[in-house]
């Protein structure tokens, strides 16, 4: 905490405030929690020396940190997103630190219900001796993304508080709504006129990330027949029953919860409905662009299977893609990930090439034609209750924009 005095409290005043997104809202941001965290934003990289802040109508807040050489330097940019996941409690955060941790079951409530056991948890025990700022047990922790704009102002404040390291122009932007699959839509790359980018978005300390899911969102939408049970035969078609044949017809190993790495999935978000209609909803996921467009295609001629042997019944499949594997997009400029790793290594780290199983603001930034990968905030267990990061990693993400930067300067 020497080295960055600022950077522990300020992550607090993050967590503090509710910015969990919201699907259903129309709105951008989706919440005003987002809003009344960008203006914070606003006023405080204005006190860590940065130019051009503003926040425009959509809630995305923009800065300039100006360079302080006179030499050829590309403009860098930085970003980092405001809210918080919708699917877990996040109001009335209460981060707490544990100094010096001893390897022993942290109890996260008093009453001892929610415990961060290495048991469960083993990559605890990397961090012996480090200051892990953990829940209360009630609510999210919210270091994704609010460690990433934590480390990212900090770093700002730390070269300001430091002319002596030589620095291009950087540029910063907070986004709302990445939880909810908004966070680039309404970004105005053009107008953000950086060469390139970075998500401080990644979870623990070394990730590196500049593949991530093809995505889509999938809607099933069955429509049977209802009559009386005691007069269906031959006359009923159950929606419910045919949504069940349907599920059963994909690859039962291909879900979430027996897949890792690489390895794609179909994933049932929601089914409900009677005998008379039913729906359900999935994501599917693959690396692979080949793969992943034949899971739509999969989908699709299950459908037209079940309506041939269903004719009074309809069975229809609407499929909108989300976001696309960036790989297609840094692979071309490679320059930025070996620029990162150098930066990395110059913080005293190996950098560890992770395939994001999710997507990231950066998958849309780069082929919005603005080449973004993905670097470490240092969190773990993201959205939930055991969420935990270790102060010395954000220590080490601050170090490791500073070096980026100073090597980009050379």
């Amino acid at each position: 905490m020497d080295n960055y005095p600022g950077l522990y409290p300020r992550f607090l005043r993050y967590a503090a405030i509710d910015t969990r997104s919201d699907s259903a809202s129309a709105l951008c941001p989706s919440t005003p929690g987002q809003a009344s965290l960008a203006k914070i934003l606003v006023k405080e990289l204005l006190e860590a020396g940065c130019t051009e802040v503003k926040m425009d109508s959509n809630g995305y807040v923009t800065a300039t940190l100006p360079s302080n050489t006179d030499k050829a330097v590309p403009t860098i940019g930085f970003l980092a997103h405001m809210d918080t996941s919708p699917d877990f409690a996040g109001d009335d955060v209460r981060p707490r630190l544990v100094p010096k941790y001893n390897g022993q079951p942290i109890r996260l409530d008093p009453e001892g219900r929610f415990v961060l056991d290495p048991d469960l948890f083993p990559e605890l025990n990397e961090y012996l001796g480090q200051d892990l700022i953990v829940t209360d047990g009630a609510t999210l922790l919210g270091a994704d993304d609010k460690a990433g704009i934590a480390e990212i102002i900090e770093a700002a404040n730390h070269l300001t508080q430091h002319p002596e390291i030589v620095h291009g122009k950087v540029r910063i932007a907070f986004t709302p709504d990445e939880e909810i699959g908004r966070g680039a839509d309404r970004f105005d790359v053009p107008g953000f006129g950086a060469n390139f980018a970075y998500t401080l978005d990644g979870g623990p300390l070394g990730e590196l990330e500049y593949e991530n899911f093809n995505a889509a969102a999938v809607q099933v939408r069955i429509q049977g027949r209802n009559v009386h049970p005691g007069t269906a035969k031959g006359k009923m078609v159950n929606a419910l029953q045919l949504a069940i044949d349907f599920h059963s017809r994909l690859p039962g190993t291909e879900r979430p919860e027996h897949t890792e790495g690489y390895e794609g999935f179909f994933h049932l978000t929601r089914l409900d409905g009677t005998v008379e209609s039913a729906r359900m909803d999935y994501i599917i996921r693959d690396h692979d662009r080949e793969r992943f467009e034949s899971r739509k295609k999969l989908m699709a001629a299950i459908a037209s299977d079940l309506n041939l042997g269903h004719p009074s019944g309809s069975v229809e499949v609407a499929v909108r893609n989300q976001y696309f594997n960036m790989r297609e997009k840094i692979e071309p400029v490679m320059h930025i990930i070996d620029l990162a790793s150098e930066a990395y290594r110059m913080t005293g780290i190996e950098p560890r090439f992770i395939p994001i199983r999710g997507g990231t603001d950066g998958a849309k930034l780069s082929f919005a034609g603005l080449p973004t990968p993905n670097l470490f905030s240092g969190g773990h267990n993201y959205h939930g209750r055991f969420e935990f990061i270790p102060l010395q990693s954000m220590e080490k993400a601050v170090s490791m924009i500073v070096n980026l930067l100073r090597l980009a300067a050379r």
